[in-house]
């Protein structure tokens, strides 16, 4: 039972994290640790926001306890340099991510923060040397360098363009890191490797500081993991993918060494850190987009990421995390299913769950849609007692209306508290 292991490193990073999340409440509501509310905050009411470094001692905390287990010690004698640069970077991040948090750095020199911390993962022996396709490598140092700080990069802020509702972050990173350990864990089982490794060593960690953190981050957050917090939980992810995407030789899928029932599983490294980040990567590609239509930087903040989105749609803050939950889930499942299941019955579950999730995604439009034709063929909606405020247009056409920014979307109807961007 090695899975025992890391679910001893899990608990430690949990029951850290969790401790120190009450100790920094405690402070920050005492010394009044919080920035004030912005235009397109969703929250109300003034939060601490420094989540991000109790997540950090919970990762600290577990990465020790793991250094004193004989059984993961080979982990650490194998990748003394990495695992050393992963802490480093992290604590670049953690540090970087706080003086954010509290003063709002502009977007260039957090930009420059998050390149120096992918250069020292980078550095410290963690890139990307090949490609589990067709026997594909990166051709020079140099190459495997700028791959890896992009790659990393695009991680960190894909994560931290979805930091806007309580518990979404945290949620999405339990879900996708914990199919992330599965399929480690299986593939190591399935071709001989040592069970313990850099990745799911990682994964183990990450998921243990998320499940601390997660009961006072959930609707209505005590607290914020904060750009900290956010941009901790990307390096790690793209750190845990990054060391996945090299166990599996691709030089055994170009020579005919693999056989084809291990053929999917083998290009698997590829889709499934896709697959898990399906909704941080479109949401920061829609925003990236946006933005640069309207003449603005990329990093420009405004109120139309996804989750801003949904909320114009009329879901309920609960409703609108529970639905990036269900996304990441059938996306990162599916993909995951193929090593057990025909591919058939993996394509049917990945169809079958997307219909259902973009089913009940869609839902509020329909509702809303028929409250605004009854106040369309109401004379007088006052005289009616009709809300006027349904009768305006649908709010996720307000809130792309405005290329600029300006919109922030129709009233809600109802307050919606606890999140952070």
């Amino acid at each position: 039972m090695r899975i025992i292991f890391y679910i001893l490193i899990t608990a430690v990073g949990a029951l850290v994290t969790w401790g120190f999340s009450l100790l920094i409440l405690r402070l920050s509501h005492r010394y009044r640790l919080y920035p004030k509310i912005r235009s397109r905050d969703v929250h109300t009411r003034p939060t601490p926001r420094l989540g991000g470094v109790a997540m950090f001692f919970g990762v600290l905390a577990a990465t020790g306890v793991a250094a004193l287990v004989p059984q993961l010690r080979p982990i650490f004698a194998d990748n003394p340099s990495q695992i050393v640069g992963v802490l480093i970077a992290a604590l670049i991040i953690v540090v970087m991510g706080v003086v954010d948090d509290i003063w709002d750095l502009d977007w260039v020199t957090k930009l420059a923060g998050q390149i120096i911390a992918a250069g020292v993962l980078a550095f410290s022996g963690t890139q990307v040397t090949s490609i589990p396709i067709g026997g594909i490598a990166v051709p020079s140092a140099l190459t495997s360098l700028v791959i890896t700080v992009l790659a990393v990069v695009l991680v960190m802020n894909a994560v931290n363009f979805i930091d806007g509702l309580d518990g979404l972050v945290a949620g999405v990173a339990i879900i996708a890191n914990g199919v992330f350990f599965i399929y480690s864990y299986l593939q190591q089982s399935a071709h001989n490797i040592d069970y313990f490794n850099l990745a799911a060593l990682i994964t183990a960690v990450l998921i243990g500081a998320c499940l601390g953190f997660l009961p006072l981050n959930f609707h209505p957050a005590k607290m914020f993991m904060g750009d900290a917090g956010a941009l901790l939980v990307g390096l790690l992810m793209a750190v845990s993918a990054i060391a996945v995407t090299g166990q599996i030789d691709p030089i055994y899928v170009d020579s005919g060494r693999i056989g084809h029932s291990d053929l999917l599983p083998a290009f698997i490294p590829i889709i499934l850190p896709f697959a898990i980040l399906v909704i941080p990567l479109l949401d920061f590609g829609l925003a990236v987009i946006r933005r640069l239509r309207a003449g603005k930087s990329p990093f420009s903040a405004d109120r139309k990421h996804l989750h801003h989105r949904l909320l114009d749609m009329g879901h309920t803050h609960l409703h609108a995390v529970l639905i990036f939950y269900s996304w990441t889930a059938v996306a990162s499942i599916g993909v995951l299913t193929f090593l057990f299941l025909p591919w058939m019955w993996s394509v049917a579950f990945i169809v079958v769950g997307l219909v259902v999730t973009t089913t009940f995604t869609l839902l509020p439009l329909g509702r809303r849609k028929r409250a605004e034709v009854a106040a369309q063929l109401t004379a007088d909606n006052e005289k009616h007692h009709i809300d006027p405020r349904i009768a305006r247009q649908d709010g996720l056409d307000a809130a792309a209306a405005d290329n600029d920014g300006n919109s922030t979307g129709p009233v809600p109807l109802s307050p919606q508290e606890g999140s952070q961007t």
